[in-house]
């Protein structure tokens, strides 16, 4: 279920491994300078012609999380190099 955020809101970025999408997301700080990331990880699959997302994973896809969660990484570092 999104959240109300969520809705209003579309992530900054999106990486795709595969079936698997990190999602990231940017909030303004309050009580520091720059960007506070976070990070929402789900597994696409499809059901009766449309794609659904469920934050579950199977032990063969924990190699596609590890990947995706690492890209996220970089990309976020790279984006908080360029603010400053």
């Amino acid at each position: 279920m999104k959240t109300e955020n969520e809705t209003k809101n579309r992530p900054v970025h999106k990486i795709e491994v595969e079936t698997i999408v990190a999602a990231i997301w940017a909030n303004k700080a309050k009580y520091t300078a720059g960007m506070l990331y976070s990070v929402r990880i789900t597994r696409r699959y499809p059901v009766a012609g449309t794609w659904r997302e469920t934050p579950s994973f199977g032990v063969d896809e924990l190699p596609l999380v590890a990947k995706a969660a690492e890209l996220a990484r970089e990309w976020i570092l790279n984006a908080q190099a360029l603010e400053n």
